[in-house]
């Protein structure tokens, strides 16, 4: 009997250990993030830098025969993704969804007609 007692305690010591160390071990990631953001100065994004990502990703995907190309849409003004076929030059993802971003689109105009329509 003294020995099931002895057991449970022991367990629960170890549990608060592991937890009190699991604790410290969040609060340390969440320590290094703070730093981290802190630390990094937010440059601006140049037209280069992009170049520079879309060819890296472009040479990682080759072996899939397929290619990234950035799409602006014009109603939002903001860039689209879209990964096309290397062969056919169909549009195999679009990242987001162009049909999101005009839905998007079209629910900002419908809402800015009611907002800006006088009564």
């Amino acid at each position: 009997m003294m020995d099931k007692v002895t057991g449970g305690v022991q367990g629960i010591q170890s549990f608060t250990r592991l937890k009190n160390q699991t604790s410290e071990e969040v609060k340390q990631i969440q320590a290094q993030e703070r730093h981290h953001k802190e630390t990094t100065t937010k440059e601006p994004v140049t037209k280069e830098k992009i170049e520079d990502v879309v060819h890296g990703m472009n040479e990682f995907m080759s072996t899939s025969n397929t290619h990234l190309k950035f799409e602006f849409h014009d109603k939002l003004k903001e860039y689209y993704v879209t990964i096309v076929d290397d062969r056919t030059q169909e549009v195999v993802k679009e990242i987001p969804a162009k049909k999101m971003l005009d839905m998007h689109a079209a629910m900002t105009e419908f809402v800015g007609l009611l907002v800006d329509k006088k009564v």
